[in-house]
């Protein structure tokens, strides 16, 4: 039987009570070793009890410097093993390890996005000894912002609980390290503010300012409005960005009564391909209002249906939308005196007014492809503006 492990690592000093195959084991650290003594017993109630006053004596001889090095004074059973910890393995080699091993489970875009950058990092540690812990994580907070440094030395707890897990180290000296870092009020609330719905007078103002090219330089060789229906698109079905540039017109019902989003557009070490499935599902299915409904007809009349996608870049192929935001989105927010947020945001604004105008919450989830639990909890109840009702 696999050795189990107690969820808390032992701090120097502290005995720990662990099983190893089906026996009673007591593991601590002392003189720069670890030390594993067997005591021979299977794990029962009554064996428990006899280990935890074992290991108490332990803790107290080494509180008052009576410690046996020997470990005869505490050996029930000549079964004592000591190693030097962690010997022979490095951070770096475990982290290089989980990565491969996380690879088949996440998406081409995460092992970019976050595997990637969480990688670099872990190379310019100034030391990879997991005996080191602290040192490495005192490194990571004086270098990396505070919410980003704690989900990295999160993501270096979950490598090593892998590592312990595969039976390559003993302990794991990350754990908890994460939970013990306070974040500020204003970084902990981030999350929240990251939802920032467009106002419906500000979600008039973007759609009429683009399509009437407000703001389009007169030497720009595309019309802002040219991403007009793309903008009126994100607005009026919440889905998003990535979605949205993948669509083609084999996922639009003949008559434009209903979209279904199949695919995205991501990014990848080998640059942007579309990816079959969506983020949190296979499909989804979206109804048309008689709104979209009509801007979906204006473009099948107008486009070449030899051109697959729905909201093809000037060039025929996908937008790029990192230069649509550069080129388009700021331009036009700032010409505006909006506040900016990232076009995701359209996702966020089409969410809160559906809420608002009284829908459902699970409906809500159905149609934007997220579960009801989170439109409840970032959602549902936080909206822009709060009305207190006539007693």
């Amino acid at each position: 039987m696999a050795a189990t492990r107690t969820k808390q690592k032992a701090s120097k000093g502290t005995v720990r009570i662990k099983t190893s195959n089906d026996r009673l084991q007591l593991v601590f650290s002392y003189g720069g070793k670890r030390h594993y003594l067997s005591l021979g017993l299977p794990d029962t109630k009554l064996n428990r009890r006899a280990a935890e006053a074992k290991a108490k004596l332990i803790e107290a001889d080494i509180a008052f410097e009576k410690f046996d090095p020997t470990l005869a004074k505490y050996r029930s059973e000549p079964e004592v093993e000591e190693v030097p910890e962690e010997a022979g393995v490095d951070l770096l080699t475990l982290w290089t390890q989980f990565v491969e091993f996380k690879w088949p489970q996440c998406s081409p875009n995460t092992m970019r996005q976050t595997y990637g950058p969480y990688t670099n990092h872990v190379k310019r540690f100034p030391t990879h000894e997991l005996a080191r812990a602290n040192e490495i994580r005192d490194y990571i907070l004086l270098n990396l912002p505070l919410d980003a440094g704690k989900r990295l030395i999160t993501r270096l707890a979950a490598c090593c609980e892998w590592a312990v897990d595969s039976k390559q180290i003993n302990d794991n000296p990350f754990q908890g390290m994460a939970s013990k870092i306070k974040m500020p009020k204003a970084i902990a609330k981030k999350g929240l503010n990251d939802i920032n719905p467009f106002s419906l007078s500000e979600r008039d103002a973007i759609i009429k300012a683009i399509e009437k090219d407000q703001f389009c330089p007169a030497a720009s060789s595309r019309k802002h409005s040219y991403y007009g229906p793309l903008v009126k698109f994100l607005f009026a079905t919440g889905c998003r960005p990535s979605e949205a540039v993948a669509l083609t017109w084999q996922n639009v019902a003949a008559d434009c009564k209903q979209v279904t989003f199949a695919q995205a557009l991501i990014d990848t070490e080998g640059g942007k391909e579309i990816r079959l499935g969506l983020k949190t599902q296979e499909q989804r299915s979206f109804p048309c209002n008689r709104t979209l409904k009509k801007l979906l007809k204006t473009l099948k009349s107008q486009e070449s249906l030899s051109r697959a996608l729905v909201f093809p870049s000037p060039a025929g192929k996908m937008i790029d939308t990192n230069n649509f935001r550069n080129r388009v989105w700021k331009r036009v927010l700032d010409g505006l005196g909006i506040e900016y947020r990232k076009l995701y945001q359209t996702r966020h604004t089409f969410i809160t007014h559906a809420l608002e105008a009284g829908m459902d919450a699970k409906d809500v989830a159905r149609l934007v492809g997220n579960s009801p639990e989170i439109i409840y909890r970032h959602y549902a109840g936080k909206k822009r503006k709060l009305e207190v009702p006539e007693f």
